[in-house]
């Protein structure tokens, strides 16, 4: 990861700094008592359990400096930054599918912070993109691998 600035709302920033307060705190010493648990078992060439938590260790190690790095370039958007008259980070969209009539809701957040299963969408996915700037009543059009999507904008909002 370049340091790249890194765009998030407040809630975006408590969720990031709990974790890396996790990861530091408890998965740290979680880790290490299991490595310490697997040496006792003898020989490690062969040994499965202390291969696991050496790669857990170092999956652990790689996301808090991972997170360590976001948190330092980050940005916070605050709610007096955030305007409802067009589509911006931190605000809560409303679309309507043209061929389908579905609506769908999206809170439009900073990539680290995206979580499409929960309808948080990042400004740098195709949705997010297409429908960044643009105002209640605006038709975009969004491409995705099955083709070209219609979403007309229904509601902007403070989420």
């Amino acid at each position: 990861m370049s340091d790249k600035e890194v765009i998030l709302t407040p809630d975006g920033l408590k969720r990031l700094e709990e974790e890396l307060e996790t990861l530091k705190s408890v998965k740290r010493r979680e880790v290490a008592e299991r490595i310490k648990v697997a040496i006792g078992y003898g020989d490690i060439s062969e040994n499965s359990e202390y291969e696991d938590a050496k790669n857990e260790q170092a999956f652990i190690e790689g996301r808090i400096i991972t997170l360590e790095k976001m948190l330092r370039n980050a940005r916070i958007i605050n709610s007096d930054e955030i305007v409802t008259d067009v589509v911006s980070i931190g605000v809560t969209v409303s679309v309507e599918d043209l061929e389908y009539g579905d609506v769908m809701e999206y809170l439009i957040v900073g990539t680290a912070e995206s979580d499409p299963l929960n309808n948080k969408i990042s400004n740098e996915s195709p949705v997010g993109r297409a429908i960044i700037g643009k105002k209640i009543g605006t038709v975009v059009d969004v491409s995705v691998p099955a083709g070209v999507i219609q979403y007309k904008i229904l509601d902007i909002r403070m989420k």
